[in-house]
């Protein structure tokens, strides 16, 4: 069964791609860059999230309310501005992920990416609910509990960790860091694998 990445990847190569740097204004390349530097720390906010069971449960009832992966199906329509409703609120679904700590990561993702910051903050709006969309259709599927979604939101956050390039993941340490000892990679737990860049927004 295909991970969260698995299914971003799948619904965002290819022409998909081309519109969304359209659409904030940006060139393909930046955009990919900028999109591989905000995964890690979008998974992990909502990782963070789900580490106590009333956050878990809270995020389950969002997923089973508003979010059940049918964006995903329509993506041209969400990125052309065809699509409303609780599912595309971006800003709000950001919120909820990275709290007071949003400033930080829309700057660490400027950085690394090189893209301007306020293309940046168009971005992060229209990924996040691409993010929710495929957790959505991911708990479908697998008919998650909270305790197992949980388990998946870990599994998903280190994954992207591992499979993003330290010159991206750099700039975004403060906030990848869990344990604020100063090294966001000690909480990796394993090494870090494949550029996402390739294996999850190359062409085909």
């Amino acid at each position: 069964m295909n991970g969260i990445l698995d299914l971003l990847a799948q619904n965002l190569g290819g022409p998909q791609m081309g519109q969304l740097a359209q659409t904030i204004g940006a060139d393909e390349r930046q955009t990919q860059q900028a999109i591989a530097a905000a995964l890690p720390a979008l998974m992990a906010g909502l990782n963070r999230n789900t580490n106590s069971p009333q956050g878990a449960e809270s995020l389950l009832g969002a997923l089973q309310q508003d979010h059940d992966g049918s964006l995903l199906d329509n993506l041209s329509g969400f990125l052309g501005g065809q699509v409303s409703g609780r599912q595309t609120d971006g800003s709000g679904i950001l919120s909820h992920i990275l709290g007071g700590q949003r400033p930080e990561v829309e700057q660490g993702v400027a950085q690394a990416s090189g893209l301007d910051l306020s293309k940046v903050q168009r971005l992060l709006p229209i990924l996040a609910p691409l993010v929710m969309a495929a957790l959505g259709r991911r708990q479908r599927q697998g008919g998650l509990g909270p305790d197992v979604l949980s388990d998946l939101l870990g599994q998903e956050s280190r994954r992207a960790r591992q499979a993003t390039p330290d010159s991206l993941l750099g700039p975004l340490g403060g906030f990848l860091d869990k344990d604020g000892d100063g090294d966001f990679k000690d909480d990796l737990m394993q090494q870090a694998g494949s550029a996402i860049l390739s294996n999850l927004f190359g062409r085909r």
